[in-house]
């Protein structure tokens, strides 16, 4: 089975890959200033999921 590899995917989803992670940073800092104030179960899961999709992106899993 072939690694995942970014560059052979057409030109229309590399950009969307690019702006997803261009955008995941602030999403996940206001996620977790909103957590701090507004700790429902709900706000904590999201903050997991866009916590492992930000590690993804930065240990260059995705």
């Amino acid at each position: 089975m072939a690694r995942f590899y970014r560059y052979r995917l057409p030109p229309w989803a590399r950009y969307w890959l690019l702006v997803v992670e261009r955008c995941t940073l602030p999403i996940l800092i206001f996620q977790a200033i909103r957590t701090i104030f507004f700790p429902t179960t709900f706000e904590v899961i999201l903050l997991g999921i866009l916590i492992g999709i930000f590690i993804a992106f930065y240990l260059e899993w995705i």
